[in-house]
């Protein structure tokens, strides 16, 4: 189950050692894709040595790029397809924090347009404009996945701070149900994935503490992400498109998020 060999995946956001994307990258690997990875600093290159050691150096490509600048998109598609000649599969997993750009948590009414910009810029423009870019050719090959990593922040619940990340990522899953429904006559589905608390290198003290108070009784790790990744890829799951996966734990279903009774 879950083979895909012969595939090409592209993953974004993928810098960290203990993230999301990166370990993604690594589970899509291990089921036989190939993998073209980017991340907007030169951290990618480490995370490229890393795979290559696991699953060889013709399998493994990556790039540095700024998924908010359309040039650097437009350059990234081009990169992608002259090396593996196809791609198939597109995880949107950059966004949330950007290294070198602290960005404070902050109330809606504290927000610049600037600093508004700046969070809808590297969550949702980055997904609409690598999408763009990736969409043609999985048109003309009439097959595609589409993962787009968005949040339980936005679909279904709120934290104070977080306006514009969950309008973002609200926005996102917007976007995968009418794309779904424009493109599944191309054999192309669409998909979210709504991570909750989940412990990578940039979660907060208080984030992992929260995650301790799920119905699991402990926050999630990236690699629980990157299996529901592998799973929507797949032709198992050919059947599924304009939906999200929430992987949370459990978190959204309680109403007491206090420990009662442990």
């Amino acid at each position: 189950m879950f083979n895909l060999k012969g595939k090409v995946a592209l993953v974004t956001g993928v810098g960290s050692p203990e993230g999301i994307g990166f370990a993604s990258a690594k589970l899509l690997a291990k089921a036989g894709a190939k993998i073209f990875i980017t991340s907007t600093t030169k951290r990618i290159l480490e995370r490229e040595k890393e795979l290559k050691s696991l699953f060889g150096n013709d399998n493994i490509s990556s790039l540095e790029a700024d998924l908010t600048e359309e040039n650097q998109v437009s350059n990234l598609s081009k990169i992608v397809i002259k090396k593996f000649n196809q791609i198939d599969i597109l995880v949107n997993n950059a966004g949330m924090v950007q290294i070198g750009n602290d960005q404070p948590t902050k109330k809606f009414i504290e927000h610049s347009l600037e600093s508004w910009n700046y969070g809808i810029d590297i969550n949702l423009k980055s997904t609409f404009l690598v999408t763009r870019y990736i969409l043609p050719y999985l048109k003309k090959q009439k097959f595609g996945r589409i993962i787009n990593i968005s949040s339980v922040t936005g679909p279904i619940v709120g934290i104070s701070g977080s306006t514009v990340y969950g309008s973002a990522k609200a926005a996102m899953l917007g976007l995968t149900r009418s794309l779904a429904i424009e493109e599944g006559k191309n054999g192309i589905t669409v998909n979210c994935v709504g991570p909750g608390w989940i412990k990578t290198g940039s979660s907060s003290e208080e984030e992992i503490t929260a995650g301790q108070f799920t119905p699991i009784g402990r926050p999630g790790f990236p690699e629980e992400i990157g299996h529901t990744v592998v799973f929507l890829a797949s032709k198992e799951a050919s059947y599924i498109t304009g939906q999200i996966i929430f992987v949370d734990g459990g978190n959204t279903i309680q109403e007491y998020k206090v420990e009662l009774g442990r």
